[in-house]
Parts: structure tokens; sequence; C-alpha cells
């Protein structure tokens, strides 16, 4: 399924940092598969106790960072849905810091961590594979910034992707 990458204004402005990370090649659905494959290769090569200390000090664990990915997949999933949809209604942020502290990741198994991830990767692809082409360019408003679907399935692959890139070059 070919998805053309976001133009300007479709998008929040910090969002290309994620969004740009990617080729303009529309085969982001492929990118979303192979990042995930990806991560979960290069995370089970990590020894268990680099899993769950941070590489720095006020940093998060690599299992933070999993569960960090998952979440923000899941709430830019939803918005992705709802504009879709045609639903309209202003969406609010979310305080992603508190997401990650109250996701307690460090207490479960990589194995359960890695499990629930190619989870939410099947459900975020099957969701996206019902949108046609008018419902990839809807938008609304996403934490005061207008955004596409197609936008958000951008910034799903670019977010995965530049956690991916920090977890190899901080633990690799």
């Amino acid at each position: 399924m070919f998805i053309a990458k976001p133009e300007a204004g479709e998008y929040a402005p910090y969002t290309i940092a994620y969004i740009s990370l990617l080729p303009d090649d529309g085969m982001v659905l492929e990118h979303l598969r192979h990042n995930c494959g990806r991560m979960l290769e290069f995370v089970r090569t990590l020894p268990l106790d680099r899993l769950t200390n941070p590489h720095a000090p006020n940093e998060w664990t690599v299992q933070d960072i999993l569960a960090h990915v998952m979440d923000t997949e899941r709430v830019f999933a939803y918005r992705a849905l709802r504009i879709a949809r045609g639903d309209t209604t202003e969406l609010p942020g979310f305080q992603h810091e508190e997401y990650v502290a109250s996701a307690l990741a460090n207490q479960r198994t990589l194995e359960d961590i890695l499990a629930e991830y190619k989870t939410v990767r099947r459900a975020t692809l099957s969701l996206i594979k019902s949108f046609d082409e008018n419902a990839m360019t809807r938008a609304a408003r996403c934490n005061t910034e207008l955004t596409s679907v197609r936008a958000l399935v951008y910034d799903i692959a670019g977010h995965e992707l530049h956690h991916l890139c920090s977890i190899e070059e901080n633990y690799g």
C-alpha cells in the first residue's frame, strides 16, 4: 500500500524530526514492519542487565523506551482512527513522561514486552490498511496542531526509528 509522505502543514512542526527520518518512497508500512523486526532483533542481543539500567543518569532504560514507543503508537493510532472516521473533535496531547513512569516496564520480562510490542504493531498495521486514500488525507487538530492521518502514520514510524537509533547508539 502506497502512502505518500505528508506535506508541510499536515503535521506539528516538531514531528518533522521523526518524519524526516523516513525516505520519501511511500512504503511507510514496509518501514513499520522492517523497523519492528530490527528493534526486536537488536534488543534481544542486549544482556539482561542492560535492559533495565539506563545508559546515563536520568535517562530511560531500554525497557522504558520500548513501553514508550508502544504507548505513543497506541495514542497516534487512536488519533488516526478518529480522524480517518471523520471525527474532527480536537484531540488532546498526552504526558509521555507520566506514561513511562506509570508503565513500570522494568518490572516486566523482556519477552512479555516484546510480545506486546509485536501485537501493537500488528494492530497498527491492520488499522492503517483499513484506511482508503481519502481517509489518509483527512486532518484534525491534535494537541492544537492540524494533523493528517498519513502524518500520524509517518510519525509512528519515524518515532520508532528515532528510538531504535538511540538504543543502537547508546547500547550497541
